[in-house]
């Protein structure tokens, strides 16, 4: 009996998971609508167990996560552009232009929310954390349709 080992790679061009770019699109708007929902909800409690100021505080960290979401959908579907043969991709300088004009209005946003709205920066924080648990939450979603 002279068994020999298989050196052989598999074969996983036929490995699909069947994920398109329009089901990665469908997930971060499903995650920035159900930002939005959680937004609102947790504004709403901290208005009324904080006040104003940390609700705006919320909701500053909550709109910062909704246009990170937003840029990050833009570079995604980009780069896909970029990568597929056949189609002509969109210019990366405009979407890149934007995605770091963006960061640079974020830093300036935090900048001014936390000088004039003397709050706890503790709802910041939250309103920045709902976009990553909404981008989680749409995600263990979209691995729960893929894999039924």
């Amino acid at each position: 009996m002279n068994r020999q080992p298989n050196y052989e790679t598999p074969d996983s061009s036929a490995a699909s998971t069947g994920l398109t770019d329009a089901d990665v699109r469908n997930t971060m708007l499903g995650s920035i609508r159900l930002l939005l929902v959680l937004a609102a909800v947790a504004a709403g409690l901290i208005w009324w167990r904080l006040g104003w100021q940390s609700a705006l505080l919320l909701a500053v960290g909550a709109g910062i996560s909704a246009t990170s979401l937003w840029e990050w959908m833009r570079l995604i579907a980009a780069i896909n552009e970029r990568m597929d043969a056949g189609r002509k991709p969109r210019p990366m300088g405009m979407i890149l232009f934007g995605f770091f004009a963006r960061l640079g209005l974020t830093l300036a946003v935090l900048y001014g929310s936390l000088k004039y709205l003397h709050s706890t920066v503790i709802a910041l924080a939250v309103g920045l954390g709902l976009g990553l648990l909404s981008l989680v939450l749409e995600a263990l979603r979209l691995l729960k349709r893929s894999t039924l």
